[in-house]
């Protein structure tokens, strides 16, 4: 019984304390009670966190979506975090690329330029997506997790204490209000002091002004005591930012070795490719020096094609012959090519076109001429004929 009486008179206690802060906020809010203002170190230190916490999350947050942008993976590795269990490993993007790639150089044959040029894209996209995966896993131990524990752990804190220290503030205020009013009652008490009753009212309020001055000491010293918990909190801020900075440093060294990584797979893969046009004249198994010229190609390029002409592999040297000449020269496309712009001319493999040179083009592209048609070609699609 005694045990539910000190429940009942706690909560009645707690309520009150509740309705006081409620009241003397409300009165702050509407211009009718004093607000005491904190000091500005701590008014700084305050927004400093604050400003603290809002860019941690949004740069947490956005890295987050940069290391995964699919939203559903994002809240399912959410969701195995916070049931403390490890996400299922799935394929990524670059890996998964990389194997249609691979599934489909084999399909086409790895005899094929097309063929073995997808295979090898493929080994390499596979790479990236190693490189990827390291990238992501580094990244979130380095540099999400410090961010996050900063945001779920010390800010917590800080927000706890400071929400603290509001309330110690309203506490000290509204002791603050009823010292005021105390003393004014106490004044008008003794203006009328010519009756019996009015002289216990001056005694009455003597008390009360007596009771809420050791109010006011007592909210203020904690009050003092939590602005001081929470300052000490507060500047441990600069110490934050300087780990995060560290963390940072981290990240971008993650990154730096992932982007110099995929640097040297795509460097490797260019040189790689560059080198088909000397072993592949098209996308049929013909791995010849001079092939036999096609029925489609006699038809299209019949003047270029006599009896005894021979199909000869564009070599630098030639080429650069062919820059230096002003006349047209006739070649022999390669591969397929999708022109890019108005500007360029699209080609279709084994078929005969003319080329020339321009003053001024890059010298990786010629001119190309078929008909009434005409644009910009590339070289490395091209061989001239004798």
């Amino acid at each position: 019984m005694n045990i539910m009486d000190f429940n009942v008179k706690k909560l009645a206690a707690d309520a009150g304390t509740f309705l006081s802060r409620a009241v003397q906020f409300t009165e702050e809010k509407l211009g009718q009670a004093e607000k005491t203002e904190l000091d500005a170190h701590l008014e700084n230190l305050l927004s400093k966190a604050e400003c603290t916490k809002i860019w941690t999350e949004k740069i947490m947050k956005q890295t987050e979506v940069l290391l995964q942008p699919n939203p559903n993976a994002r809240i399912e590795e959410f969701v195995y975090e916070k049931l403390d269990r490890k996400a299922p490993s799935r394929i990524n993007n670059p890996e998964l690329l990389g194997q249609y790639m691979i599934d489909a150089g084999t399909e086409f044959g790895p005899g094929t330029a097309y063929g073995n040029a997808l295979i090898k894209c493929g080994e390499t996209q596979k790479r990236i997506g190693t490189a990827d995966r390291e990238l992501i896993q580094t990244s979130a131990l380095n540099f999400l997790t410090p961010l996050r524990n900063f945001i779920e752990g010390d800010y917590k804190t800080i927000a706890k204490e400071r929400k603290l220290l509001q309330n110690k503030r309203l506490d000290l205020d509204a002791a603050k209000t009823r010292l005021k009013k105390a003393k004014a009652a106490e004044t008008r008490a003794s203006q009328l002091n010519s009756a019996r009753l009015e002289g216990d009212n001056v005694m009455i309020w003597a008390e009360e002004v007596t009771k809420s001055e050791q109010e006011l000491r007592i909210t203020q010293s904690e009050f003092d005591r939590q602005a001081e918990i929470t300052r000490l909190l507060l500047e441990g801020i600069s110490s934050t930012h300087a780990h995060h900075l560290r963390c940072l440093n981290d990240f971008v060294e993650a990154q730096m070795t992932y982007y110099a990584q995929c640097y040297q797979y795509m460097l490797d893969l260019q040189k790689q490719l560059g080198s088909f046009p000397s072993s592949y004249h098209s996308n049929n198994n013909q791995t010849s020096v001079a092939p036999v010229p096609s029925a489609s190609s006699n038809v299209i390029g019949s003047s270029a094609l006599t009896s005894t002409s021979s199909l000869v592999i564009t070599s630098p040297s030639n080429l650069t012959d062919l820059k230096e000449c002003s006349g047209s020269r006739r070649a022999r496309v390669l591969y397929d090519y999708d022109a890019a712009n108005s500007t360029e001319l699209s080609l279709l493999a084994d078929e005969v076109i003319t080329v020339f040179s321009v003053v001024g083009m890059d010298s990786d592209w010629l001119m190309g001429e078929r008909g009434n048609q005409k644009g910009r070609v590339p070289i490395t699609y091209l061989e001239l004929l004798n």
